[in-house]
């Protein structure tokens, strides 16, 4: 499949997209939220125990694009992928009001199935491992995040969410299960080991952190800085601008496949059809004015 023939048939699905049953589109939200917070957890895990902070992060790089790859093969609906309906507004498929109540939806769905993976993994002792090395870990990234001025998380989110609607649309471009993870792995490896910020991996990545502060072990290593992560530094200083940015970002690759694969592809079409039509008829005027001329010639004869 061509990338125009993928960005008309997100385009399509859009419809479907704005127009599922609340119920559904909700639960799907809440399975979305849930893969991209299980690959968080195991993204952590794996690098916990790696004292050089480069490899940590390819390690974790490594591990993190599985959660999208779930999220594409189920069909879920991911509120930073979605953000790409405005390829469907652009061509008049859906309207304002449908898009954000999706994005609305789908977002409430995306923190609840996070919450859900946050609370299992932290009470069911998950980051007890490597002698708490994971719980440890969890931390220290929960109060990087808490701690982002709103430029760093804003324009982060921007740069996050480029590189995910980027992997979500060559994701589009294939059929098979095997190509749709390989085309989509290199856009999600780079945001992540670039240290940009996804809203809905930030929806776990962070209460989990949070829910662990009170560990022994945690407050031991982390000391005075666990009292610069809060819950209402969850909001204020990471999931708003990085929300903002990643609509941002996602607008904007939604804006520039739209323009170019659907409107100037329509538009080239157009002025082609034109030429042709301007041909036809410059032929035809060519063809009536040699006809003229022989019927002139034919009636001089005559005379």
């Amino acid at each position: 499949m061509s990338v125009i023939t993928a960005t008309l048939s997100f385009d399509k699905n859009g419809f479907g997209k704005t127009h599922m049953p609340v119920p559904r589109m909700f639960l799907e939200a809440i399975m979305a939220g849930f893969y991209i917070a299980v690959a968080g957890v195991a993204s952590t895990i794996g690098a916990s125990t790696i004292t050089n902070p480069s490899v940590a992060k390819v390690v974790q790089a490594i591990i993190f694009p599985a959660g999208l790859g779930l999220v594409v093969l189920n069909g879920a609906e991911l509120f930073t992928g979605n953000s790409l309906l405005i390829i469907s507004l652009w061509d008049k498929t859906i309207d304002v009001m449908h898009l954000l109540k999706n994005w609305g939806i789908v977002y409430l769905g995306n923190f609840i199935g996070s919450l859900l993976v946050s609370l299992l993994t932290v009470y069911g002792g998950v980051f007890k491992a490597f002698s708490n090395q994971a719980a440890i870990s969890a931390a220290s990234i929960a109060i990087t995040k808490c701690n982002l001025s709103f430029q760093d998380a804003f324009l982060k989110g921007i740069m996050c969410n480029i590189l995910v609607c980027v992997a979500v649309m060559i994701a589009l471009e294939d059929a098979a299960a095997a190509h749709k993870l390989m085309n989509l792995y290199l856009p999600i490896f780079m945001f992540v080991l670039s240290g940009y910020e996804h809203s809905i991996a930030n929806m776990s990545y962070i209460p989990i952190g949070l829910l662990l502060k009170h560990d022994g072990q945690v407050k031991e290593s982390n000391g005075l800085f666990l009292d610069t992560a809060n819950w209402g530094k969850l909001f204020y200083k990471n999931l708003i601008p990085v929300t903002l940015g990643n609509i941002v970002g996602g607008v904007a690759v939604g804006t520039s496949y739209w323009f170019n694969k659907i409107y100037m592809v329509n538009y080239a079409k157009k002025v082609d059809e034109k030429k042709s039509e301007s041909e036809i008829e410059s032929n035809n005027k060519k063809n009536d004015t040699k006809n003229l001329n022989l019927n002139d010639n034919s009636n001089r004869k005559i005379i």
